[in-house]
């Protein structure tokens, strides 16, 4: 793409001011770049990171968890099964085009038919427009979580999007891993237009001219994104001023970052649980539970913590962190060695056996470092593994197959909410509703199913509590997946870039809203 001056820059030019004084120019290293353009092509925090750039959705979580008004002015509840958005007037997309309900709709539409995105939206029996500028989404049952599904929807330029690209392909097409129309152009909303990307290399992002939020304080006028996959080439970029913030910063770089000057060194508390899954198809011996326990228990989550998190992570022994509504204080991290040893003999595995293992090694806080400690752990009760890591943008398509007896995913609930785990990781698989769409442990239990169920149609949040509880403890007995431990956040930045007010517990910093100092 050709990178020009935006419409701003221009205007202030013209008028003979200063446009360094008013703007800022700065660089933002990430440990990867989003795989593709397409908001729809993969559920994950780069793509939604990316979304939150180029995009805006109809609303959207502040810092402490509220909803924020975005592209839908306000909301009310029609009835049990309809809530109505009202949608702002005057928002252009990077086209020129004008956002409209016909958006809103076609988007909705998109999502309902993409597979990783489907099973949020599954629950939904449609959307309709009521008219230019209201829209009504409809639930199949009473739904408690709309607004939290709401934030998902980030409405597309269905003009731009629509018919056949120059290859007579229609420009639509989600295609996953693949190079589309969409995963290789985009048009949004948001405060940022895309203006260079080279995969692997760095994306350029320019201030949208034309940007419906006048209120925001924002002054970043030029980003480029440029990923560094290594943890402490990330930090030396920062501390020699090669870039202007980075995330995340590992645990063992955090003294290292504080100790400097004019840098700052943010952090959160995190929610998205590290998993690895046990794949019951790829190797028999992960059917017997006995098996799927003893890994569980031989598995030092709480060491992991420790010592390869430094303390920056929460030992899990369930997929809901605490204040989500399945919790259980019950369920612990349960490490021990004996009992891990006397579940393989009471199997038949005393001698142990062999499997296969993948992991990323620049998705999560020190991943590759947290395989090969589990790998480590597991030859202790005589499991051999076979250990492969690899970038994310390898991993994937890999983990998308199910290519190994032992992934690690990490999760970070949609919608802030238990039955969100449930959905993507642990339920079983449906091609067609999209539900377990990441659980490559195809595990299986129709009770889980069942509960996961009726919890989304369960307006009384203290049944919907109890019903996802038993979901916990019933993952908890099966051995269903092996639970590390919740991942705490961490960004470095410089002190003149005011990063805390846009980052957030769900990773997706709110760039359009930062506010740079002249240094």
């Amino acid at each position: 793409m050709k990178m020009m001056k935006s419409k701003l820059a221009v205007a202030l030019m013209a008028a003979g001011l200063s446009f360094n004084a008013l703007a800022a120019d700065i660089t933002v290293a990430y440990d990867a770049d989003p795989v593709s353009m397409d908001p729809h092509e993969q559920l994950s925090g780069g793509t939604l990171q990316l979304s939150h750039m180029v995009f805006d959705p109809l609303v959207r979580y502040n810092q402490q968890f509220e909803f924020e008004a975005r592209l839908a002015e306000k909301w009310e509840r029609i009835d049990d099964k309809t809530m109505r958005f009202h949608l702002r007037k005057g928002v252009k997309f990077h086209s020129g085009n004008t956002m409209t309900a016909d958006d809103v709709v076609w988007t909705f539409n998109r999502l309902q038919n993409s597979p990783d995105f489907k099973a949020i939206f599954e629950p939904f029996e449609k959307a309709v427009k009521v008219d230019d500028f209201t829209v009504d989404l409809v639930t199949k049952n009473a739904f408690p979580l709309v607004l939290q599904s709401a934030t998902y929807i980030f409405p597309m330029d269905s003009k731009f999007y629509s018919g056949k690209d120059e290859n007579g392909n229609d420009k639509s097409a989600i295609v996953k891993h693949g190079n589309s129309y969409a995963s290789t152009h985009i048009s949004g909303t948001g405060p940022f237009i895309v203006t260079a990307r080279e995969q692997g290399v760095k994306v350029d992002f320019e201030r949208f001219a034309d940007y419906w939020d006048k209120d925001s304080k924002g002054n970043v006028d030029h980003l480029t994104l440029k990923p560094i996959k290594e943890n402490a080439t990330r930090v030396a970029a920062l501390l020699s001023g090669g870039v202007d913030m980075i995330a995340p910063v590992a645990p063992n770089d955090h003294d290292r970052v504080k100790g400097a000057d004019g840098i700052d060194l943010v952090t959160l508390p995190g929610t998205r649980i590290i998993t690895f899954q046990m794949n019951q198809n790829s190797n028999p011996a992960l059917k017997d539970k006995r098996v799927r326990q003893a890994i569980v228990y031989a598995i030092n989550n709480e060491g992991i913590a420790k010592r390869i998190m430094k303390g920056f992570a929460t030992a899990a022994g369930q997929q809901s962190p605490e204040g989500y509504a399945g919790y259980d204080a019950e369920l612990k991290p349960r490490y021990d060695l004996n009992k891990a040893k006397e579940l393989m003999k009471e199997a038949g595995y005393e001698d142990g056996f062999s499997l296969t293992m993948i992991a990323p090694n620049n998705r999560y806080v020190n991943d590759a470092k947290i395989a090969q400690a589990a790998a480590a752990m597991l030859s202790k009760i005589g499991i051999k593994v076979d250990l492969k890591t690899m970038p994310k943008a390898q991993y994937w398509p890999e983990f998308d197959k199910c290519a190994a007896d032992m992934l690690m995913i990490g999760w970070h609930a949609d919608t802030e909410d238990s039955a969100n785990l449930t959905e993507f990781l642990t339920m079983t698989r449906d091609e067609k509703t999209g539900k377990g769409q990441y659980n490559c442990g195809h595990y299986s239990n129709p009770e889980v199913d069942k509960l996961i169920t009726e919890a989304n149609t369960e307006t009384d949040p203290e049944k919907r509590s109890a019903e996802l509880k038993k979901v916990e403890r019933i993952l908890y007995d099966d051995a269903a997946f092996v639970p590390l431990h919740w991942q705490n956040l961490a960004w470095g930045a410089k002190s003149n870039v005011h990063i805390t007010p846009i980052v957030n517990a769900m990773n997706f910093p709110y760039f359009g809203d930062l506010v740079v100092d002249e240094k």
